[in-house]
Protein backbone atom coordinates (compact mmCIF):
# COMPACT_ATOMS: atom_id res chain seq x y z
CA UNK A 1 0.00 0.00 0.00
CA UNK A 2 2.84 2.40 0.82
CA UNK A 3 4.49 1.65 -2.52
CA UNK A 4 1.34 2.60 -4.41
CA UNK A 5 1.03 5.86 -2.47
CA UNK A 6 4.70 6.67 -3.07
CA UNK A 7 4.33 6.04 -6.81
CA UNK A 8 1.20 8.20 -6.88
CA UNK A 9 3.01 11.09 -5.19
CA UNK A 10 6.00 10.80 -7.53
CA UNK A 11 3.65 10.64 -10.53
CA UNK A 12 1.84 13.75 -9.30
CA UNK A 13 5.10 15.67 -8.93
CA UNK A 14 6.35 14.65 -12.39
CA UNK A 15 2.97 15.45 -13.92
CA UNK A 16 2.89 18.89 -12.31
CA UNK A 17 6.41 19.66 -13.58
CA UNK A 18 5.53 18.53 -17.10
CA UNK A 19 2.36 20.62 -17.02
CA UNK A 20 4.31 23.70 -15.94
CA UNK A 21 6.80 23.27 -18.76
CA UNK A 22 3.98 22.71 -21.27
CA UNK A 23 2.14 25.87 -20.15
CA UNK A 24 5.29 28.01 -20.29
CA UNK A 25 6.16 26.74 -23.78
CA UNK A 26 2.62 27.53 -24.96
CA UNK A 27 3.15 31.11 -23.75
CA UNK A 28 6.18 31.28 -26.06
CA UNK A 29 8.88 31.34 -23.44
CA UNK A 30 12.14 29.97 -24.80
CA UNK A 31 14.18 29.78 -21.60
CA UNK A 32 11.94 28.71 -18.74
CA UNK A 33 14.69 28.94 -16.11
CA UNK A 34 15.70 32.45 -17.18
CA UNK A 35 14.29 35.43 -15.26
CA UNK A 36 13.90 37.25 -18.60
CA UNK A 37 12.19 34.30 -20.27
CA UNK A 38 9.25 36.34 -21.54
CA UNK A 39 11.60 38.51 -23.61
CA UNK A 40 14.28 35.91 -24.26
CA UNK A 41 14.99 35.00 -27.87
CA UNK A 42 16.74 31.80 -26.86
CA UNK A 43 20.18 33.38 -27.20
CA UNK A 44 20.48 35.43 -24.02
CA UNK A 45 23.92 35.84 -22.52
CA UNK A 46 24.58 34.15 -19.22
CA UNK A 47 21.20 32.46 -18.91
CA UNK A 48 21.50 29.00 -17.40
CA UNK A 49 18.41 27.86 -19.29
CA UNK A 50 19.64 28.87 -22.77
CA UNK A 51 21.47 26.74 -25.21
CA UNK A 52 23.80 29.65 -26.01
CA UNK A 53 26.02 30.30 -23.01
CA UNK A 54 28.35 32.94 -24.37
CA UNK A 55 28.83 35.09 -21.28
CA UNK A 56 31.75 37.44 -21.46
Amino acid sequence: MQDIMLLAVIGLIVGAAAGYIWREKRKGRKCIGCPDSAACSGHCVGCSGCGNKTAG
